[in-house]
């Protein structure tokens, strides 16, 4: 077994960490322009990292009451136990990824050097993230002696459509990183072995669009630096350690049934094969994400949906009595309302942790902007924004958006309420830009056929004492949608399903299509959610023309007289680029897309329908595409003002029962006979 590192070497080694750190942050910048998006229930996540301790006997478990562990503020997730006394997460706050480690109350007094630590609520802080790039995404962190193992996405693949996960090492003395991961490979969930020896991972060389289960396979290499790649396992995802020879992973079988399996290994120095692998969980009902530890031998820590219930919960599976497994609830019976994710065990087995919605108990609402760190401060700053489809007012004052249903319009600055001015399903939403108050969107069902009865309407708003005054534009109610005005105020353009196939028009403002209208792109194909340029020149839409309804959309530009078309960016074979929208000097596009393909694990997140859009710029010729969002969610619906936002927070004023009010993976579901899968796709 691996020498552990003492805690007095880990809080000095952390102590110079964190001096580097500081100084080497950028200083500020000016700034001008905003840009907002949305991320699926993103806003009511609120994780926190809870624990629980571990009595065990030869023939039974018992448990203690649960602890929270982390702030209460922070979005807080995906945790290791370095040691019992000492937690390793991963936290969203201040606008990026952090890897955090805190010193549990419970352990014992060591000095600290005061510039490397602050106290909060009796725990000691360090913020251990490494200094790779200003913003990525860092998960499934763990140490290894001096070795901080961990997912990052800084480093761009080669070509679109690749994920930017990779595992790495960052020596937490002298600060320098390797990667592990080949170049063009895709590594998640990396676990290290308890001698320190191995890390296993979750390894993808092609991605082709998987929402559910990625089929990923099992790989081993040495920690030290990422040599002896040894394959393992195909179809296996999760790995997690009990001993230097025995792994626990995670698979979807044929029938849909998600089961943690236990592979046996011979390993003589570098030589690794497979001796065994064996289901150790039945079907019936859903079980993965597995944690285990070689401190509780025979016990494997998992999550799991079961017919009986629609949450999440973690259970231990003792695997002692060779005769009949037997389960312990760990989390249902604390809170059985609650969905609770990836679990994982302390080194001597004495603690459970796992991470969950914490509710209202912090009295903090959720956010109506959630600034996130910019890659280009002088350009813009960058927002997260509870609501779908937001688009900002021509003042820069207002911001309207979707809640499906309902259409809603709050001040940027977060002052008053948030107003309904429309119930009943909408989307999306554009403020006209010379007759104030005026909203456009599209009134009926989303995700819908050519021939169902969308149209697009428009909502003034002007005085806010009267009732908003609702006009129908579009008479033909085949599916249309995605009204974007021109700058002058005069015209739409927008996508309808009349022809037979969803093209884009072009009609009449304030009168709509009564007095006719001018079909600009036509074809057997989809073109939708186009968005018209602050400087009149362009149209920007998503089009699949290049493989009708083969679900891979590009993004395209065309003049609205229908001369000038253009491919601006399409996400490699399969790809998607969706919800263009221009920049404020028409010179850049922001939108969405899988260009940078999957940065983790579907099943270890909520509900997603599509986990893996981030938000991109690029120049309106195709070059110069940028990066702006680095997380595992689905991102989407971006809208740009010129006007510049401060880089801050905003709250929203919200009920208690709004702030877990997020789903798990739809495709957990297990329909009411109990033997059947839900088909839903997350």
């Amino acid at each position: 077994m691996e020498t552990p590192i003492s805690m007095a070497s880990l809080l000095l080694l952390f102590s110079s960490f964190l001096f580097f750190l500081e100084s080497t942050k950028a200083g500020a910048s000016t700034t001008a322009g905003s840009i907002a998006f949305t991320t699926l229930g993103r806003s009511r996540y609120s994780f926190d990292i809870f624990s629980l301790s571990i009595a065990s006997q030869s023939d039974s478990i018992s448990l203690s009451q649960e602890t929270q562990l982390t702030d209460g503020v922070s979005v807080n997730f995906n945790g290791f136990f370095p040691s019992s006394n000492s937690l390793l997460y991963v936290s969203e706050r201040n606008g990026s990824h952090h890897l955090l480690l805190d010193l549990l109350p419970s352990i014992e007094q060591v000095p600290l050097t005061p510039h490397s630590v602050f106290a909060d609520s009796g725990k000691t802080h360090f913020d251990i993230t490494p200094n790779l790039d200003s913003v990525s995404m860092k998960d499934r962190p763990s140490l290894s002696g001096e070795n901080l193992i961990y997912v990052s996405t800084h480093e761009p693949s080669s070509s679109p459509r690749k994920s930017w996960a990779g595992v790495y090492s960052t020596h937490i003395s002298n600060l320098n990183t390797i990667r592990l991961t080949p170049d063009d490979v895709a590594d998640f969930s990396p676990a290290v072995s308890p001698s320190g020896y191995w890390t296993a991972v979750a390894s993808l060389s092609v991605w082709s669009g998987e929402v559910e289960e990625l089929n990923t396979d099992l790989y081993l290499f040495r920690t030290s630096d990422g040599s002896q790649r040894n394959f393992i396992e195909h179809h296996a995802g999760w790995p997690c350690w009990s001993d230097d020879s025995t792994l626990y992973f995670h698979r979807r079988d044929e029938s849909g049934w998600w089961g943690v399996y236990k592979a046996v290994l011979s390993i003589t120095g570098d030589a690794i094969s497979l001796i065994s692998v064996d289901r150790i969980t039945p079907t019936g009902f859903h079980a993965f994400t597995p944690a285990a530890s070689p401190g509780l031998p025979g016990v494997v820590a998992i999550a799991t949906r079961r017919p009986d219930s629609e949450y999440r919960h973690v259970e231990l599976v003792d695997l002692r009595n060779k005769g009949k497994y037997s389960y312990i609830e760990v989390t249902r019976n604390v809170k059985p309302f609650s969905h609770h994710y990836n679990p994982f065990l302390s080194p001597d087995g004495s603690r459970i942790g796992y991470h969950r919605c914490r509710g209202s108990s912090n009295g903090n609402p959720p956010l109506l902007f959630e600034n996130l760190k910019s890659i280009a401060p002088k350009e813009f700053s960058l927002f997260r924004f509870d609501g779908s489809y937001p688009s900002f007012s021509p003042d820069g004052n207002h911001i309207a958006f979707v809640g499906l249903p309902g259409v809603y319009v709050a001040n940027t600055d977060g002052t008053g309420s948030i107003k309904e001015i429309l119930s009943g399903n909408a989307f999306p939403t554009a403020w006209d830009w010379k007759r104030e108050g005026v909203i456009y969107t599209s009134y009926g069902p989303d995700f819908a056929s050519e021939r169902t009865r969308v149209d697009i309407i428009s909502i003034y708003i002007g005085n806010n004492d009267n009732e908003p005054v609702i006009k129908r534009l579009t008479t033909g109610g085949e599916n249309n949608a995605f009204p974007s005005p021109s700058p002058d105020g005069k015209w739409i353009v927008f996508r309808s399903g009349r022809s037979g196939h969803k093209n884009l028009y072009i009609m009449d403002s304030m009168k709509g299509e009564s007095t006719g209208l001018y079909q600009l792109t036509e074809g057997p194909w989809t073109d939708t959610m186009c968005s018209w340029s602050p400087d009149g020149e362009w149209i920007a839409f998503s089009s699949d023309r290049e493989n009708p309804g083969g679900g891979s959309f590009a993004i395209y530009m065309v003049h609205p007289n229908g001369t000038g078309l253009r491919r601006v960016v399409h996400s490699g074979e399969g790809g998607r680029a969706n919800h263009p929208a221009f920049s404020p000097d028409s010179k850049k596009l922001v939108f969405t897309s899988d260009y940078a393909g999957v940065s983790a694990e579907p099943i270890s997140n909520p509900h997603h329908y599509q986990p893996y859009g981030d938000i991109f710029t690029i120049n309106i010729d195709g070059s110069g595409i940028r990066r702006l969002t680095h997380n595992s969610y689905e991102d989407g619906t971006p809208a740009w003002t010129k006007f510049f936002l401060e880089p801050k927070d905003v709250s929203e004023s919200l009920k208690g029962s709004a702030y877990c009010g997020f789903d798990d993976c739809h495709w957990l579901n297990i329909a009411a006979n109990h033997n059947e899968i839900d088909g839903k796709s997350c």
